[in-house]
């Protein structure tokens, strides 16, 4: 069987499909949440998309509610889960084409999602409309199992587990080939402060507001502060740019009548990998710190320096660790938001080495924060994922991608968390080729066409090898 010479064949279609499906803007957004699309129209629209063209295919499909669906192939007592979500983060500013407006440029399909996950999800969609065509006899359900939630709560795949079987081998193309064997841990804290009486001592300048990031695991791109007092604004907007200047850093201060924005742009990157982009929060806090800011801005600048700041691999928190296996433990403040007399508030990821206790981490964090008047207001810990290599689930999988891609196979371990771990004979697998550039959560995030053509046949065998 030549499977990617059956990818290919469906090239024309697979795009079309992809490019419609890559349209519609699924971000969270619980403004239009309603019984039946807990996660919002655009996200419930995407999830519909997909079960509507499972149905024309001629697939089994189902909705749990909104906050899940799966698409059916095969009979038999055990199911070969691909696990997969539709969900995606908030679009950054400063893309070259729009991130919803799906364009190909020198072979590369760029748009929101087209790496994660969305081309996937259509990629192994493809796959399983290979086989279906093709007749191969299979003796277990197959189920691409579509999430809703997976960049924010993992709220889909609760629900999904709760009401349904689980699987009982699977993979999700949510991460890197050749395959991923091993993720750190997961540990997400919504941290805030209750305001107590608001008196403006006598300060220079006030901290009306300071706000930066969309999502916990995202680097965050931009970061703006009002701020106002009868301090100068001529010394101020000097010393900012003299600052911007000094770092090497993009940004501008622009006056209005009753006072003075700061903006700062910083470089987003997937929140599992903080060192790789530049925290635009963390780069503009180190200037306010500076400042004669009254107790409250004061505070609030100072817990961000005195706890993250130069702090991505967790030295001020005293948490820095590392193993053989994942790696050094990090650090990604995700969002900030501070707005005088109504809130305070910062949400934390910490990705933890194997060996690691979340629990205690979370500790922790919650007595560092503590010390500046912050609770925890919601905490997720995941603990880290780890697969023996030996297991025939990673077996199969290596020798596909061998026999596909004519290279070695080898386990890799990641910083990010994919549904993996949601069950217990998973492991990632795919879209990202070795030596190939991943920017998923990016600006102008894309993929290569040609790698998602691989990967369609890639993922068919693997399907039908794990299947028949």
């Amino acid at each position: 069987m030549n499977w990617i010479l059956e990818a290919e064949s469906k090239r024309d279609v697979f795009l079309d499909k992809l490019i419609e499906f890559l349209k519609i803007p699924s971000v969270l957004d619980e403004s239009t949440a309603t019984e039946g699309a807990p996660f919002g129209k655009s996200i419930n629209d995407a999830l519909q998309f997909m079960l509507n063209f499972g149905k024309s295919d001629g697939f089994t499909v189902k909705n749990l509610s909104g906050y899940a669906g799966h698409i059916e192939y095969g009979n038999g007592e055990e199911i070969v889960g691909i696990l997969s979500h539709i969900d995606v983060v908030p679009a950054t500013e400063g893309w070259t084409t729009p991130p919803f407006s799906p364009d190909i440029r020198s072979g590369k399909l760029y748009a929101r999602g087209a790496t994660d996950d969305k081309g996937p999800t259509m990629a192994a969609y493809f796959a399983l409309k290979i086989i279906k065509e093709l007749k191969l006899p299979v003796s277990k359900r197959i189920r691409l199992i579509m999430g809703t939630d997976e960049e924010t709560q993992w709220r889909c795949m609760e629900h999904y587990l709760s009401h349904e079987e689980m699987p009982s081998v699977g993979f999700t193309p949510d991460a890197e080939f050749p395959i991923i064997t091993a993720e750190k841990g997961f540990l997400d804290v919504q941290f805030a402060k209750d305001w107590s009486t608001d008196s403006v001592e006598d300060s220079q300048w006030i901290l009306e507001s300071f706000q930066s990031g969309k999502r916990v695991n995202m680097v965050p791109e931009y970061a703006t502060a009002i701020i106002s007092g009868a301090g100068d604004v001529f010394e101020l907007k000097e010393a900012y740019q003299e600052f911007l200047m000094t770092k090497r850093l993009e940004g501008y201060a622009e006056e209005a009548d009753d006072h003075v924005k700061l903006v700062l742009h910083g470089r987003a990157h997937h929140g599992s990998e903080p060192e790789k982009g530049l925290s635009a929060a963390l780069e503009l806090t180190r200037f306010l710190i500076t400042l004669p800011l009254d107790s409250h801005g004061h505070q609030y600048v100072q817990m961000i320096n005195e706890c993250f700041v130069d702090s991505i691999f967790g030295e001020k928190l005293d948490m820095v660790t590392e193993d053989d296996i994942v790696g050094k433990l990090t650090v990604n403040v995700g969002v900030y938001r501070y707005e005088r007399q109504k809130e305070q508030f910062v949400r934390v990821n910490i990705r933890y080495p194997i060996h690691a206790d979340g629990n205690q981490l979370g500790e922790k964090l919650d007595e560092k924060l503590a010390v500046y008047g912050f609770k925890p207001l919601y905490t997720d810990n995941k603990p880290g994922h780890s697969f023996d290599n030996d297991h025939p689930l990673v077996k199969t999988l290596a020798r596909v991608y061998e026999e596909q891609t004519g290279l070695p196979s080898r386990s890799l371990a990641v910083a990010g968390a994919t549904y993996a771990r949601a069950l217990k004979n998973c492991v990632a697998y795919g879209p990202i080729f070795p030596g190939k550039v991943e920017t998923a959560h990016q600006t102008d995030e894309y993929i290569e066409v040609d790698d998602l053509i691989r990967a369609i046949g890639i993922y068919a065998q693997a399907i039908y090898e794990l299947a028949k």
